[in-house]
This record gives C-alpha cells, structure tokens and sequence, in this order.
C-alpha cells in the first residue's frame, strides 16, 4: 500500500526530502546543507556533485525517520531553486564547471552586449523576462565562452544543461545510463529561451545567446510520470511524476491554484506570485511573466511574479559577516528591544536590485544613521527590508491586474518571525494569513506528483486540505505607513547609479 509521496526540494542553501501523506501532512524531513561558493565578489556558486551526494543522503534520512520503504512511497515530487545553471558531459556525468546560482552577477557584460540591440526587453514579449543576470540562458553563455573547451562539446552534442530540477531528475533515473534529460514548463519558462505561447525552446533565441539546442532538456507538464528511479535507489522504480520551480510549487502549495489567487515566500529571496489563470498577462509595472504550472495535457496557468533578491540571507549576513548575532531566530528579540527602526533604513541590493525596478547597478546602502541608532535599530531595519520591498512588489500586482489584493497567504521560514509578519501586514494595509503546513515548497511538489499516479484526485481535494494557522491585522494607521514607505522610496534612490563602467 503507498501510503506517501516524496518530495524533493533542491534549494539555494539546502536540500531536503519531505514525506507527505494524503492529508499533506509532513510524516518525516532530511535535509543536509551545501556549501556556499562565492570566489568572487556577485559570484554565487554551488558543487553540483555536492548537490547530488546530498540529495541521495536526504532521502535515506527521510526514509528511515519515517520508519517506510520505497513500497510505501507512491510517487516522487521535485521542486528547486530555479536559474540556478548546471552544465554537465552526458558521457561522464561530470559537471564541466560548478552551478551558477540564481543570485551571481557575474553575466552583466552578456547582458550589456545583448541589451545593445533591442534593450534589456528585446525578448520580453516572447519569454515574458527582462535581460539581467538573473536567468539562467547568460549563466549558459558564459560557461560556454569561459570554460576551456566547453563550446566545442557543447556543439558536438556531448553537454546537457538544467536548472536544478533536471539535473537531480537525470541522476535519479540512472544518470549516464538512460537518465531522462526533462524539465517543466515553471522552469523552462525561467531559462530566457521559452516561448510562453508555444511552450517550447525558440530557435532563433537560442542562436542569438550561441547555445546549442542539444544541450536543453524536453519540456514538460509540471505533473506528469517522467520515468522511474533507478535500481540502485532506495526509491527504485518509483515514478517520479511532477516537477515544480519552487516558487511556483510553493504557490501550488498554498492550494492557491485560481486566477487571482497569490502567495508570498520568505525565503532567501522573497517571491511574489499571483494567478492570472490560462490568460498571459505581460506586465508593465517590472513584474515578470511566467507559467504557474500545466497538469498532463490540460492548458497551462499563468502568473505573474515580483523577485526579490535578498530578504532572508540580509539575516544571514548580518550573523556571519557582522555577527551582530550568532543564528537567525536572536533577529525577533534584538528587533524586538526597541519601538521602531530609530531612522534607519536598510536597502539590500547586493546582488541590483530585482523587482520592480531591476537596476543592475545598485548596491547595498544602509542610511538615515544618527548616533541614536544602535544594533538593535539595525537588526529591526534588516527585517523591515522585507516586508517594504514585498509591498512594493505588491503594488505593481494590483497595478498589473487591476485587482487590489485583500489578504496575503504567506509561507517560508521567516514567517516564523512574528515582529516581521506584524509589521508585513501593518505595512500592506492587509491581513497576513499563514497555513498549518508551512513547508508550502515541497508540498506544492508532492501534490503535482500525487495528481500525476492518482494519488490525489483533483485540485479540490487539494484545497480541502489548507488550514489557516496565524492571522495578522494591520495596526498601524494609515498616515504612518504612508510615511514609512515615503522614507523607504526614498533609502531605494541612495542605491542607484553606484556601479561604474571600471567596476566588477
């Protein structure tokens, strides 16, 4: 009896395997971290290998923890950090370079010559995506130019390339012996290279980026069996049947499946995605077009989503490159020991900023400092960051759609942190509303697998099973929180312009 499904969630910092059962209750988790490369200032990268090692290990975790076999476990789910790019020989299985992470910078100058013909939104009525460093089709490019050697095999048919997802997906099912080289449409749509009506790679995009065709995984539905794990797996021949970027799997999660419908991720980065249904709405307000996710043959839905950058590692460097404090939960209490943010204003744009102003050429800049303003401010600052750059994403949804948000469902693990959910729904205007289940991510790529083998029925049964666990109201006036966004639009415009032509 397969009482389960296995989801496993590739993240920016982690991997995880999460056992659900039918009622989308976690049963069991591994997770391992992986380390953090960054040989360069705005270069971000990962070991895919590493990667890989970790994911095998996780999943024998949760296994055990769960005290079940493969015989109880009814399909596999994958959901990852998405542009994150991995090259690799499908001859040896070996990457030919480390996974350039969705945060690395390093492909401005790709971005420039590419933007010299046509602007940074030469491809954005196609792909629905600006040109920024971001997605993964410069990360490509630039592994190809830079690494000795790789061009060539790229062109003779020897290297594939994948966002996360595909890569764990082909070692899964068997690797250099018959792995099944596929991604989904959530993930496709994030490569620059998807044409979001067709559903399929753009020829003549691909020629203008110089990547080989050969390289790109088929598309796929987000819930669909792709293949069975491989008999050397404690998973062996269970199908592995959905596949979802995590921010739209977080979405799926949150049974927020409806035109309409959104949610808000507290992650790494903090992610924005609203439902426009089968309909694509191309935004005009820095928002990105993108799929929410397709079921077997049905139409695709459609979304749009606001990317924020830094939300949840400002927490991490605050700890490990100030060491204000020593792990990330002490964040609420040092906030909490003062009434407000004394002045100061922290703007995080390490890597540009993201949405909605996509500047390239902004850097971090904490301002509004006086004598007055201690740690304490500053630990507060750094959470306020997040919940002003989600309301400003926010405001270009309602722009975009025409239809003001009434409550936000949100999920990730700052959500934890109740001085920053307060102060996210003092900041809307709007209730801030969190499910019983916060592992969204996983949940959200579960379910995609479980429809995919029958597990689960419909999409109904799916939203009978979200339960609301915190609400937070709004408390502060409307005159303060005018004020407050006037000071932070103002901290914004002190980032901009900072990177020269002589900078890296």
């Amino acid at each position: 009896m397969s009482e389960y499904v296995i989801a496993i969630d590739q993240g920016t910092t982690s991997t995880r395997a999460i056992v659900f059962d039918k009622a989308g209750s976690v049963v069991s988790t591994g997770q391992l971290e992986h380390t953090q490369r960054l040989p360069k200032p705005g270069w971000v990268e990962h070991d895919a290998t590493e990667i890989w090692k970790n994911t095998r290990e996780v999943i024998g975790q949760a296994l055990s923890r769960a005290d079940i076999t493969r015989h109880n476990i009814a399909a596999v789910g994958i959901t990852n950090q998405r542009e994150t790019t991995v090259v690799w020989d499908k001859n040896t299985g070996e990457p030919v370079y480390n996974a350039i992470v969705w945060q690395d910078t390093r492909t401005q100058s790709i971005v420039d010559a590419l933007a010299a013909d046509g602007g940074v939104d030469r491809f954005k009525e196609v792909v629905g995506l600006p040109l920024t460093t971001y997605f993964s089709g410069t990360k490509i490019k630039w592994i190809l130019d830079n690494v000795d050697g790789a061009r060539e095999r790229a062109e003779a048919g020897d290297l594939l390339f994948g966002n996360t997802d595909a890569w764990v997906l082909w070692n899964l099912t068997g690797g250099t012996d018959g792995g099944v080289h596929v991604t989904d449409v959530t993930n496709a749509s994030r490569t620059l290279f998807m044409d979001l009506e067709t559903l399929d790679w753009r020829d003549d995009i691909l020629e203008v980026f110089g990547v080989p065709r050969s390289m790109l995984p088929e598309i796929k539905s987000s819930s669909e069996v792709y293949g069975q794990v491989e008999s050397s797996s404690l998973l062996r021949e269970v199908p592995i049947a959905g596949i979802l970027g995590d921010q739209q799997a977080a979405t799926f999660g949150q049974a927020a499946f409806a035109k309409g419908e959104s949610k808000n991720t507290y992650g790494t980065g903090n992610f924005l995605i609203f439902q426009t249904g089968e309909e694509i709405v191309r935004s005009k307000n820095g928002l990105l077009t993108t799929v929410g996710y397709r079921l077997g043959d049905a139409k695709p839905h459609y979304a749009l989503e606001g990317a924020i950058a830094v939300t949840g590692s400002l927490v991490q460097w605050l700890r490990d490159n100030l060491g204000i404090i020593s792990s990330a939960p002490e964040i609420e209490q040092l906030a909490a020991s003062v009434d407000d943010n004394g002045g100061a204003y922290f703007v995080p744009a390490f890597s540009g900023l993201f949405a909605p102003y996509w500047r390239s050429d902004a850097r971090g800049a904490l301002v509004g400092l006086t004598r007055f303003v201690t740690k304490a401010h500053i630990a507060r600052a750094v959470l306020e960051a997040t919940a002003f750059q989600t309301r400003e994403v926010l405001d270009a949804v309602n722009a975009d759609s025409g239809v003001d948000l009434s409550e936000l469902k949100v999920d990730g693990g700052m959500t934890a942190n109740d001085l920053l959910m307060q102060f996210q729904a003092d900041i809307l205007g709007v209730p801030v509303v969190r499910p019983v289940v916060a592992e969204t991510t996983a949940l959200g790529a579960a379910y995609a697998a479980g429809l995919a083998v029958g597990f689960w029925s419909n999409l109904d049964e799916l939203r009978a099973n979200w339960q609301e666990d915190k609400r937070w109201e709004p408390q502060l006036d409307a005159s303060g929180r005018e004020r407050q966004l006037r000071l932070w639009k103002k901290a914004v415009t002190k980032t901009f312009d900072w990177v020269d032509e002589d900078v890296e």
